[in-house]
């Protein structure tokens, strides 16, 4: 067996970019192949999930749904395109590009699931006020992020808003008189998509925890296994895949349950193209 000495000098190569500045660093060796690129796995797996904002931003527009979800689209992509830098530089002004449009995305997922009273306009008080909560929870993270370097407080608030969306969802599913006019076979069909990115979310953060905990064991079959095929045992890159996938399915549970709970839920369905799941319009309808 290999001793992780062997690899040690590979972890701490620099590229053009000068030493690290962000206050992660991967499992992945660094500037392995490229002088620009610290994490070529970890960097480019984030293609997956930007690959399934394109397709989703694109038949919202298609069906002339709310902006607010092809905003949700764009955040998602502004997420794996953050991500990218982040990985490619190891910067932490990229860091933040990757970790503050995590935060956005997850409150802005909040903020669609409480404004679920009828009508899609900006005028009322209840969806003023939530934005004007939504934008105060925003700055107020950011500004005590780059006070507070921490990653963990990254990772606790991150959590804690998916933790939030679930039961927000639950609530609205079981108790809510507006959810009630779902048909029950509709209903099961939110409540699988959302679980069923929940279920992908969750394992792709066991797996990121496995390639944190047995990274020196990792290495040192990644190195002895050789290249390409290494690269199937990137466990954060496994992670970039399994939350883009998980965060996909979530955001059409999030769509699915306020069109059909703002509007009649007789006007939508879900159909599968491109071998994912959309939401669809069952007639013209203007909204």
């Amino acid at each position: 067996m290999l001793n992780l000495t062997t690899v040690a000098p590979l972890l701490q190569n620099s590229g053009v970019y000068g030493p690290v500045t962000a206050t992660l660093d991967w499992c992945e060796l660094n500037h392995q192949f490229s002088p620009y690129v610290a994490e070529m796995a970890n960097t480019f797996s984030n293609f997956f999930t930007v690959g399934l904002a394109c397709p989703g931003s694109r038949e919202v527009t298609r069906e002339g749904l709310p902006m607010r979800y092809i905003l949700g689209y764009w955040g998602v992509a502004l997420v794996g395109l953050g991500s990218f830098l982040f990985h490619a530089t190891l910067l932490f002004e990229a860091q933040l590009a990757d970790e503050l449009p995590m935060i956005y995305v997850g409150s802005m997922s909040l903020f669609l699931l409480f404004d679920n009273k009828p009508g899609y306009g900006l005028h009322t008080l209840r969806t003023k006020s939530l934005i004007a909560l939504l934008a105060l929870f925003d700055v107020l993270f950011t500004w005590s992020y780059m006070v507070n370097r921490n990653p963990i407080y990254h990772q606790v608030i991150f959590a804690t808003l998916v933790l939030s969306t679930v039961f927000r969802i639950t609530y609205i599913l079981q108790f809510t008189a507006a959810a009630q006019r779902i048909p029950a076979k509709k209903r099961a069909m939110i409540a699988n998509f959302f679980s069923t990115g929940a279920g992908l979310f969750a394992f792709g953060f066991f797996v990121w925890n496995m390639d944190n905990v047995f990274c020196a064991r990792l290495t040192q079959w990644k190195v002895a296994l050789g290249w390409p095929t290494a690269f199937l045992l990137e466990g954060h890159s496994w992670w970039h895949v399994l939350t883009g996938l998980g965060s996909y399915y979530m955001f059409i549970g999030i769509q699915c349950i306020t069109l059909c709970t703002k509007d009649d839920p007789n006007n939508y369905t879900v159909q599968t193209s491109y071998g994912l799941p959309h939401v669809r319009r069952t007639r013209i309808k203007s909204i």
